[in-house]
Protein backbone atom coordinates (compact mmCIF):
# COMPACT_ATOMS: atom_id res chain seq x y z
CA UNK A 1 0.00 0.00 0.00
CA UNK A 2 1.42 3.50 -1.02
CA UNK A 3 1.50 6.38 2.34
CA UNK A 4 -1.57 7.99 1.85
CA UNK A 5 -2.06 11.39 3.82
CA UNK A 6 -3.83 11.48 6.96
CA UNK A 7 -6.73 13.77 5.55
CA UNK A 8 -7.40 11.34 3.13
CA UNK A 9 -7.39 8.00 5.24
CA UNK A 10 -9.70 10.21 7.85
CA UNK A 11 -11.73 10.67 5.07
CA UNK A 12 -12.17 7.30 4.33
CA UNK A 13 -12.55 6.01 7.96
CA UNK A 14 -15.93 8.94 8.10
CA UNK A 15 -17.25 7.43 4.90
CA UNK A 16 -17.20 4.14 6.07
CA UNK A 17 -18.72 5.22 9.34
CA UNK A 18 -21.76 7.05 7.57
CA UNK A 19 -21.87 4.41 5.06
CA UNK A 20 -21.68 0.91 6.68
CA UNK A 21 -21.56 1.40 10.78
CA UNK A 22 -24.76 4.52 10.70
CA UNK A 23 -26.75 3.58 7.32
CA UNK A 24 -26.47 0.31 7.94
CA UNK A 25 -27.33 0.66 11.78
CA UNK A 26 -24.58 -2.08 12.38
CA UNK A 27 -23.79 -0.46 15.62
CA UNK A 28 -26.71 1.27 17.13
CA UNK A 29 -24.59 3.30 19.49
CA UNK A 30 -22.71 4.72 16.74
CA UNK A 31 -25.05 7.47 15.04
CA UNK A 32 -25.05 10.27 18.01
CA UNK A 33 -20.97 10.01 17.93
CA UNK A 34 -19.98 10.40 14.54
CA UNK A 35 -20.40 13.89 14.16
CA UNK A 36 -19.49 14.37 18.03
CA UNK A 37 -16.40 16.24 18.26
CA UNK A 38 -15.52 13.67 21.16
CA UNK A 39 -15.33 11.52 18.74
CA UNK A 40 -11.54 11.35 18.24
CA UNK A 41 -10.10 9.78 15.14
CA UNK A 42 -6.43 9.60 15.38
CA UNK A 43 -4.12 8.22 12.09
CA UNK A 44 -1.27 6.86 13.23
CA UNK A 45 1.82 7.50 11.59
CA UNK A 46 4.00 4.39 13.06
CA UNK A 47 5.24 2.37 10.19
CA UNK A 48 6.20 -0.52 12.46
CA UNK A 49 5.12 -2.38 15.44
CA UNK A 50 7.58 -0.91 17.88
CA UNK A 51 6.08 2.27 16.65
CA UNK A 52 2.92 1.27 16.74
CA UNK A 53 3.02 -0.35 20.53
CA UNK A 54 4.09 3.74 21.32
CA UNK A 55 1.07 4.67 19.69
CA UNK A 56 -1.26 2.69 21.47
CA UNK A 57 0.18 3.35 24.44
CA UNK A 58 -0.11 6.67 24.30
CA UNK A 59 -3.35 6.64 23.28
CA UNK A 60 -4.66 4.87 26.16
CA UNK A 61 -2.84 7.63 27.92
CA UNK A 62 -5.17 10.50 26.30
CA UNK A 63 -7.97 8.84 27.19
CA UNK A 64 -7.10 8.40 30.28
CA UNK A 65 -6.07 12.00 30.99
CA UNK A 66 -9.63 13.02 29.11
CA UNK A 67 -13.04 13.40 29.98
CA UNK A 68 -16.15 11.40 28.38
CA UNK A 69 -17.10 15.06 27.40
CA UNK A 70 -13.59 16.06 25.65
CA UNK A 71 -12.77 11.67 23.74
CA UNK A 72 -16.35 9.63 24.15
CA UNK A 73 -14.49 7.08 21.97
CA UNK A 74 -11.56 6.58 19.65
CA UNK A 75 -10.21 5.39 16.72
CA UNK A 76 -6.63 4.55 16.22
CA UNK A 77 -6.34 4.03 12.46
CA UNK A 78 -3.35 2.43 11.20
CA UNK A 79 -2.69 2.83 7.32
CA UNK A 80 1.14 2.00 7.11
CA UNK A 81 1.59 -1.48 9.53
CA UNK A 82 -0.43 -4.50 10.10
CA UNK A 83 -1.66 -4.80 6.74
CA UNK A 84 -1.84 -8.63 6.93
CA UNK A 85 -4.80 -9.43 8.87
CA UNK A 86 -2.76 -12.22 10.89
CA UNK A 87 -0.62 -9.76 11.55
CA UNK A 88 -2.97 -7.24 12.93
CA UNK A 89 -4.57 -10.03 15.09
CA UNK A 90 -0.71 -10.78 16.76
CA UNK A 91 -1.00 -7.00 17.12
CA UNK A 92 -4.71 -6.89 18.41
CA UNK A 93 -3.31 -9.90 21.38
CA UNK A 94 -0.55 -7.88 22.38
CA UNK A 95 -2.92 -4.64 22.85
CA UNK A 96 -5.12 -6.56 25.45
CA UNK A 97 -2.08 -8.06 27.27
CA UNK A 98 -0.90 -4.34 27.56
CA UNK A 99 -5.05 -3.53 28.75
CA UNK A 100 -4.62 -6.28 31.37
CA UNK A 101 -0.61 -5.43 32.46
CA UNK A 102 -1.85 -1.98 32.96
CA UNK A 103 -5.37 -2.72 35.10
CA UNK A 104 -7.58 -1.07 32.58
CA UNK A 105 -9.10 -4.52 30.86
CA UNK A 106 -12.57 -3.30 33.34
CA UNK A 107 -11.86 0.63 31.99
CA UNK A 108 -11.38 0.65 28.48
CA UNK A 109 -12.69 -2.00 25.75
CA UNK A 110 -10.68 -2.95 22.51
CA UNK A 111 -12.81 -3.40 19.07
CA UNK A 112 -11.68 -4.81 16.10
CA UNK A 113 -11.42 -3.55 12.50
CA UNK A 114 -9.38 -4.37 9.49
CA UNK A 115 -10.08 -4.35 5.77
CA UNK A 116 -9.29 -8.23 5.44
CA UNK A 117 -11.16 -9.15 8.83
CA UNK A 118 -12.54 -13.07 8.67
CA UNK A 119 -14.15 -14.24 11.39
CA UNK A 120 -13.36 -17.84 12.36
CA UNK A 121 -15.23 -20.43 10.84
CA UNK A 122 -17.36 -18.10 8.40
CA UNK A 123 -16.72 -19.09 4.61
CA UNK A 124 -14.22 -16.67 3.46
CA UNK A 125 -16.64 -14.98 1.02
CA UNK A 126 -19.41 -14.57 3.26
CA UNK A 127 -20.72 -10.75 3.62
CA UNK A 128 -20.86 -11.23 7.48
CA UNK A 129 -16.88 -10.48 6.91
CA UNK A 130 -17.61 -6.92 6.80
CA UNK A 131 -19.60 -6.19 9.84
CA UNK A 132 -15.65 -6.19 11.35
CA UNK A 133 -14.07 -4.67 7.63
CA UNK A 134 -12.65 -1.20 7.83
CA UNK A 135 -10.40 0.74 4.83
CA UNK A 136 -7.43 0.50 6.67
CA UNK A 137 -6.71 -1.60 10.49
CA UNK A 138 -8.03 0.10 13.22
CA UNK A 139 -8.47 -0.52 17.31
CA UNK A 140 -11.19 1.15 18.45
CA UNK A 141 -10.99 2.30 21.88
CA UNK A 142 -14.37 2.65 23.98
CA UNK A 143 -14.74 3.34 27.61
CA UNK A 144 -16.53 0.40 29.35
CA UNK A 145 -19.03 2.74 31.66
CA UNK A 146 -20.39 4.25 28.13
CA UNK A 147 -20.66 0.86 26.59
CA UNK A 148 -22.51 -0.66 29.56
CA UNK A 149 -24.82 2.51 29.80
CA UNK A 150 -25.37 2.51 25.98
CA UNK A 151 -26.18 -1.46 26.46
CA UNK A 152 -29.05 -0.50 29.09
CA UNK A 153 -31.23 1.19 26.28
CA UNK A 154 -30.84 -1.51 23.55
CA UNK A 155 -33.09 -4.39 24.05
CA UNK A 156 -31.18 -7.62 23.51
CA UNK A 157 -27.84 -6.34 22.47
CA UNK A 158 -26.62 -10.22 22.36
CA UNK A 159 -28.73 -10.21 18.91
CA UNK A 160 -26.60 -7.59 17.13
CA UNK A 161 -24.40 -9.80 15.55
CA UNK A 162 -26.97 -12.70 14.60
CA UNK A 163 -29.05 -9.07 12.89
CA UNK A 164 -25.90 -7.44 11.02
CA UNK A 165 -24.92 -11.24 9.91
CA UNK A 166 -28.53 -11.51 8.75
CA UNK A 167 -28.85 -8.15 6.79
CA UNK A 168 -25.30 -8.27 5.07
CA UNK A 169 -26.11 -11.61 4.00
CA UNK A 170 -29.53 -10.57 2.70
CA UNK A 171 -27.85 -7.72 0.83
CA UNK A 172 -25.70 -10.20 -0.57
CA UNK A 173 -22.06 -10.09 -0.77
CA UNK A 174 -21.94 -7.98 -4.64
CA UNK A 175 -23.82 -5.02 -3.17
CA UNK A 176 -22.08 -4.81 0.24
CA UNK A 177 -18.28 -5.87 -1.86
CA UNK A 178 -20.10 -2.40 -4.56
CA UNK A 179 -20.65 -0.15 -1.18
CA UNK A 180 -16.70 -1.51 0.45
CA UNK A 181 -15.02 -0.67 -2.99
CA UNK A 182 -17.06 2.80 -3.03
CA UNK A 183 -15.07 3.88 0.22
CA UNK A 184 -11.80 4.20 -0.92
CA UNK A 185 -12.63 5.06 -4.87
CA UNK A 186 -10.65 8.14 -4.87
CA UNK A 187 -7.49 6.59 -3.19
CA UNK A 188 -5.61 7.17 -6.03
CA UNK A 189 -6.44 10.58 -6.62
Amino acid sequence: MSVIKSSLVEKHIRAWLQSFIVELNLCPFARPLIADPALRINVCEANNVEQLHYAFLSELDLIQQSSEGEIATSLLVIPHTLHSFEDYLDFLCDAEAMLEELGLDGTIQLASFHPQYLFDGEDKDSASHFSNRSPYPLIHFLREEMVTAALENVDMPQQIPERNIALLEGLGRETVAARWNALTADEEK
